[in-house]
């Protein structure tokens, strides 16, 4: 059993508790409140956050942690398996190694679960995971095991095919391999379907196509990796002409599209905004895109793209995204509940609510103040990192 007494807590469940309190045990909130709490267990521990500010832990919907490892190159890339375009099969936990020093720094920099996944250089490449940031196994790590299919549009698929001499190499040859690769999906899914009982008229198993029925079904959206404006919008035409779900990751000319997004009915995962414009598509980035997107309507969240962007600065993107001018209390939304809406977890974590994980971090001030530091960081109920001084 573990109590936090006294601290100023942002719910972010429309609640901002003074002085409050909350009880976990078992892993889970078992309760939450104003003042010091009737029910504080005597036997348990306590941790008094007078004068400092309580959060949930912060969700990055978009790295690639463990999958690209700090400090080693070749060795500990295992995030694009760029030997073919199509490789829907591949599941990042396969990859992740929780060993990497980067988790460490996301557990100080307040990040508990993040969604960790294959990289852009293939036009499909594998599955997703919504993962906590602590532990030794990451079997024991996972929040959910298939969040999302990683699809990718534009100069990164280009340029690794074109030093191949292969398709595709054009933006034409990207889409060709998604069409193709969903077609075959629902063949595939329809012939299963009418074989019904009858394993002798069912198809030969596909590992592949196996792995499209999820997005076929609309139970795990295509993660889009887009950039340009006019990659947002082959994605949407492909999604629309197949009736998949489909999120936008980078979304780095969203506030050129804005209304287009909204229209559409999109959710939108921005970044990374802190870097240089390393590419021809990135020559329109700009802080001020969260900003415009959140005006707009949309649901959005923030990623690092880690290693892009090291984890743990997830809280300096968005006070960044709120000097450009996005609203304080909706940039605290798109490293909490928006990833976790987005990602399809956030009956699990996301806020502060009775029942959900006790992923809780405690800032000595205000995260998006740049000197703030954390002096606890919570995942499901244990303390995992206290500041030492």
């Amino acid at each position: 059993m573990l109590s936090i007494i006294n601290g100023k807590i942002l719910t972010m469940d429309q609640r901002v508790i003074e002085k409050g309190y909350i009880i976990i045990k078992n892993g889970k909130i078992k309760d939450i409140g104003v003042g010091e709490g009737k029910n504080i267990p005597e036997n348990g521990e306590v941790i008094d956050a007078q004068g400092k500010i309580v959060l949930p832990g912060f969700i990055d919907a978009h790295t690639h942690i463990g999958l690209v490892e700090s400090s080693i190159g070749f060795e500990g890339a295992d995030h694009n398996e760029k030997t073919n375009p199509i490789n829907p099969q591949l599941r990042a936990i396969d990859s992740i190694n929780p060993s990497d020093i980067a988790f460490k720094e996301a557990i100080e920099g307040g990040i508990t679960c993040t969604a960790a996944g294959p990289g852009s250089s293939n036009v499909l490449g594998g599955q997703f995971s919504a993962i906590k940031t602590y532990g030794n196994r990451i079997d024991d790590m996972i929040l959910k095991e298939n969040i999302g299919m990683k699809c990718a549009f534009g100069e990164n698929p280009k340029r690794n095919y074109n030093e191949k001499g292969k398709m595709p190499m054009t933006r034409m040859g990207i889409a060709s391999l998604l069409r193709e690769a969903l077609f075959k999906a629902k063949d595939y899914k329809k012939r299963i379907d009418e074989a019904g009982e009858d394993y002798l008229k069912r198809p030969a198993f596909d590992m592949k196509l196996e792995s499209l029925i999820p997005v076929i079904n609309k139970e795990i959206p295509l993660k889009v990796h887009a950039h340009r404006a006019d990659d947002m919008f082959t994605a949407i035409r492909i999604a629309k002409e197949f009736d998949v779900n489909m999120t936008l990751d980078h979304c780095t000319e969203g506030h050129l599209i804005a209304e287009e997004i909204k229209k559409e009915g999109l959710h939108a995962i921005v970044g990374p905004s802190l870097t240089h414009r390393s590419k021809f598509e990135l020559s329109n980035r700009t802080f001020e895109t969260p900003k415009i997107l959140s005006e707009a309507g949309i649901k959005i969240a923030l990623m690092t793209d880690h290693p892009v962007i090291p984890l743990q600065y997830l809280s300096l993107c968005a006070a960044l995204a709120v000097k450009a001018g996005m609203d304080e209390e909706e940039a605290l939304k798109a490293i909490t509940i928006y990833p976790a809406e987005i990602l399809g977890i956030d009956a699990s974590v996301g806020s502060l609510k009775v029942g959900k994980d006790a992923d809780v971090v405690i800032w000595e001030k205000h995260p998006f103040i740049t000197q703030a530091k954390v002096e606890y960081t919570i995942i499901n109920g244990k303390v995992v990192y206290k500041r030492s001084n």
